[in-house]
């Protein structure tokens, strides 16, 4: 029902924007943007929300983004033309996930330096990411980390904290999760201060003020780095880009796929679809196991976040499940930042209208899992009469323009002791009997109770919708035999 209702409200708040919204109006809105307002209704969604669903707060929120969108010209910024020295030094960047599941933006303080001569390179900068974020997890939330560190006053830049706060509250709404400031020196409490009068309610519940004893509480070990106590050793450089270095995986055969041959049809070309009892869900620590689906603009992808991997024999598996939104096919690929290590299959195909497809992920030969390893999912929409003509699929992903691909990175996480989210087996209760395999797959039981349970709940909302198209059906009906008898009686009595 609250999925209904945003609906309704998107179209209130379209033609609301109509009068100046038009994809005519050349000069105040960018028409990518103004495309997007009219298709994307998680787009519309997020500026509802952060005005709780008032449409004339919504619809002057909106006009203030897009403007700014224009003037700052944020879809033309990008990697070769932002300037270099702030990609080499690495102020901010992506790594990781909070316990929530929220991506980790970090903000390297040491690194910045007041200096009005670079604000506006600087805010490009920010944009870059921010836009960069959500384009590639569209749906998905932000975990800012300040990282205070060896920081000073010099180091701390008001004009650009306040355009961040403008990004987070109105230029990009309901993004942010939270904002964790580690370790703030005292000699900058006052400049805090100052920042947190900006701040709305909601906003001022997020932050979160933490040092090294107390900010496991939000983010695991394995996701912080040394100095903040942790056990990431990673080591910021450029290029590329953290999340740059994706390839074509092994295909069926083991043989690595050079160039765009990755997205050929593999040894299987018919994707195989979800059948019962299928499981979407992402694993977690052995304390919080959950699920998680998220919905893009193509497709909608599961596990959201993470492939989990076990050390054992049994657990070198996982699964990604797609599931197409849109009406027309859509093309996908997938690739990943360890080629050599993982077979994928199918690594591409071709989803028809509501259908899904189920991607084998496994590890190859004796190669072991590693959280630096990552995984791309690239999707396109296709035209019907494209997709009917049986088109070289490798063709296509090379004519097909960057800005209309749609990209999702899954990241890969090494369980200890326990089973990965898929376990192919020919019976599901033939190790319920063993003592030492039954808690695991009483586990996958649950997982596969939620996914049936999911999947009749559809049914019973298509079921409900059914039921009441039909009542007014028999409503109309009966209406009209009334009229019809009425006015037969009475020129009955008239005779």
């Amino acid at each position: 029902m609250r999925f209904c209702i945003c609906m309704y409200e998107c179209v209130f708040v379209r033609n609301a924007c109509n009068f100046s919204c038009t994809p005519e109006c050349s000069g105040r809105y960018q028409p990518v943007d103004v495309q997007r307002l009219w298709e994307d209704d998680g787009f519309v969604a997020s500026y509802l929300e952060a005005k709780r669903h008032v449409v004339a707060d919504t619809v002057k929120m909106i006009d203030e983004s897009l403007q700014w969108r224009n003037e700052f010209s944020v879809n033309d910024i990008a990697e070769d033309n932002l300037q270099k020295s702030f990609l080499e030094a690495g102020m901010h960047y992506f790594r990781g996930y909070d316990k929530d599941g929220n991506k980790l933006f970090w903000f390297r303080l040491k690194l910045q330096a007041k200096d009005s001569r670079t604000l506006q390179e600087k805010k490009r900068y920010l944009a870059f990411w921010l836009e960069r974020f959500v384009r590639h997890e569209p749906g998905a939330l932000l975990t800012t980390v300040f990282d205070m560190s060896e920081s000073g006053l010099g180091n701390v830049d008001m004009e650009f904290l306040r355009f961040l706060i403008t990004c987070f509250q109105v230029y990009y709404p309901r993004l942010l999760a939270k904002i964790l400031i580690f370790e703030l020196p005292w000699i900058m409490n006052a400049a805090w201060k100052i920042v947190k009068s900006w701040l709305g309610p909601d906003a001022i519940d997020k932050l979160k003020f933490v040092t090294r004893h107390d900010v496991q509480t939000y983010i695991e070990l394995e996701q912080l780095p040394l100095h903040m106590g942790g056990m990431d050793v990673f080591e910021y450089s450029y290029p590329p880009l953290p999340d740059d270095d994706f390839q074509p995986p092994l295909s069926e055969s083991g043989q690595g796929e050079a160039g765009d041959a990755g997205v050929k049809e593999t040894a299987d070309p018919e994707p195989r679809l979800r059948k019962e009892g299928d499981v979407d869900s992402r694993a977690r620590p052995p304390r919080r196991p959950t699920t998680t689906t998220i919905t893009g603009s193509l497709l909608r992808f599961s596990p959201g976040r993470e492939l989990c991997f076990g050390q054992s024999m049994g657990d070198r598996r996982c699964v990604i499940l797609l599931e197409n939104i849109p009406k027309n096919p859509v093309a996908y690929k997938v690739r990943t930042t360890a080629p050599d290590n993982y077979r994928v299959k199918p690594s591409s195909g071709v989803l028809d209208p509501g259908s899904s497809v189920e991607i084998m992920v496994s590890l190859h030969g004796g190669s072991q899992a590693s959280p630096q390893d990552r995984f791309l999912v690239m999707a396109a929409e296709m035209e019907k009469a494209v997709a009917g003509e049986n088109q070289d699929l490798a063709q296509f992903w090379k004519d097909i323009p960057k800005t209309k691909v749609m990209e999702h990175r899954l990241q890969c996480k090494v369980l200890q002791g326990v089973k990965p989210a898929y376990i192919q087996t020919t019976n599901p209760h033939a190790d319920l009997t063993n003592g030492t395999g039954g808690q695991q797959d009483t586990h996958t039981m649950m997982l596969k109770l939620l996914a049936g349970s999911r999947r009749l709940e559809q049914k019973l909302d298509h079921c409900l919708w059914t039921e009441n198209v039909l009542i007014v059906m028999v409503t109309l009906l009966t209406a009209i035999l009334s009229c019809c008898l009425y006015t037969q009686h009475t020129g009955l009595g008239l005779f």
